[in-house]
């Protein structure tokens, strides 16, 4: 478990670390299979930077510190403009990024980055101050292919189901979907009515409806927007008949039907089950233009969404040129969290280590020493003996870290021998070739 002596900020014991490595070295292989470049830019934005992408300023850790340093620099009181902030997501920083390496990327530029956040909220399950993201984003220069946007839900699918935790569903819409049944209605503050959705898993269908009233949307309205919150399917066809059925239309709704659509069947054909569409997603952030997602946990909704994302057209944009993207975010820290305290998952071991050495007598400790240093030369992790204790004390030092081999060095011309001590077998051994099974080298994460 983490401990959470300073409520927010995580901190996980050895086996918690070892699952938490083990996910982030799974994510980086699935990302890298796909031709995506790892990036990590820093940590430290100006505030108009930050909030560029919403209501976001009581989110903001501002570095006050930092800030007064600079002001006094500078004899002055500097603008809001300069201020800094720690980043609290990793998508506006890498719009910024876009924009200042534009001449060096090559597009369309497929990123991933794997970094620390902060973000000043009240701590929960699944919600902390400090955490780790994985984003995937694609972007281009002045267009970006729509099949990015099947691509992309397929990419992160494939790697949350590859981790051995429940199986995770992709959920998809799209807010020309959204937009466009909002237009046909007659609904006028159209980003009220995508913040109100967005909120329907946190406060139920009736919270919403009376947000929506507040924000000036008539009954009829908001039962349709409900109405229409509540179709989920795999079905291409079924989504559209049931988008229509509430008779709206519109050019927008009929080219955001025709994206999602497509993206569902494409989806099946490359991945059958792991793409939804369910039309309650809304994502509120007003600067996603196009498909929209959020991912679940089988048998954790309550856990909330661990991915989501969407498509973007103007986040990233300089005097010239617009930069097109899509992207997609892992709440790392919350799915690790969840896999540790559920558990999903364990750890086969709280130890990097394969061996331990043994070690005969402290006058001779060299011996043991030389023998660790032949097998780390071959890449396997090896510990020496802390002490030249009795050696069913050393083999417990092994044991209570779950280290499965204990290594015996001969005495008076003997071999080597090398103990299993789950079995019991022991066998002579030759630090030159000898070698744990495959499994047994590292430390794994298996299902619960």
């Amino acid at each position: 478990m983490a401990r959470t002596s300073l409520s927010g900020f995580p901190e996980w014991l050895p086996d918690g670390r070892i699952i938490e490595q083990a996910v982030l070295d799974h994510l980086r292989r699935v990302f890298e299979l796909h031709g995506f470049s790892g990036i990590e830019t820093r940590a430290v934005e100006t505030l108009d930077q930050l909030e560029a992408k919403g209501e976001t300023s009581k989110e903001v850790y501002v570095l006050d510190r930092l800030q007064a340093l600079k002001e006094a620099e500078a004899g002055r009181r500097s603008s809001k403009e300069r201020r800094m902030g720690l980043h609290f997501d990793l998508t506006v920083p890498f719009a910024r990024y876009v924009v200042e390496n534009a001449n060096e990327l090559d597009f369309p530029f497929k990123r991933y980055q794997i970094q620390k956040v902060w973000r000043g909220e009240r701590p929960q399950e699944g919600r902390f101050r400090e955490f780790t993201q994985a984003d995937i984003d694609v972007v281009g220069n002045g267009d970006l292919p729509f099949h990015f946007e099947v691509d992309l839900p397929l990419v992160m699918a494939e790697a949350l189901n590859g981790l051995p935790i429940p199986p995770v569903r992709v959920l998809v819409n799209n807010r020309k979907v959204v937009q466009g049944v909002c237009e046909s209605l007659g609904v006028d503050d159209v980003e009220a009515a995508l913040r109100g959705l967005d909120k329907i898993d946190k406060i139920g269908p009736e919270g919403v409806a009376e947000e929506l009233a507040s924000s000036g949307i008539g009954a009829d309205q908001a039962r349709a927007l409900l109405t229409m919150a509540q179709i989920r399917s795999e079905d291409p066809g079924e989504v559209r008949r049931r988008v229509l059925a509430l008779g709206v239309g519109g050019e927008l709704l009929d080219e955001g039907l025709g994206e999602l659509c497509a993206l569902l069947e494409e989806a099946a054909t490359r991945m059958p089950g792991a793409v939804v569409a369910d039309l309650k997603i809304a994502r509120g952030l007003d600067y996603y233009t196009g498909s929209v997602y959020e991912s679940m946990v089988e048998g954790h909704e309550d856990l909330g969404s661990i991915c989501s994302g969407g498509r973007y057209d103007s986040l990233a944009k300089d005097g010239k040129r617009t930069y097109p993207g899509v992207g997609l975010s892992i709440g790392v820290s919350r799915l690790v969290s969840r896999m540790i305290s559920a558990p999903m998952v364990r750890a086969t071991r709280k130890a990097p280590s394969a061996v331990v050495v043994a070690v005969v007598d402290e006058a001779d400790r060299s011996r043991s020493d030389a023998v660790a240093a032949q097998l780390r030369a071959r890449g396997i992790p090896v510990d020496v003996s802390p002490s030249a204790a009795k050696f069913g004390k050393q083999i417990k030092y092994a044991d209570k870290r779950g280290v499965p081999f204990v290594w015996f060095p001969g005495e008076g011309g003997a071999a080597d021998t090398v103990k299993d001590i789950r079995s019991g077998e022991q066998v002579e051994a030759d630090a030159a070739s000898w070698d744990p099974p495959a499994d047994d080298l590292h430390p794994r994460i298996v299902a619960v």
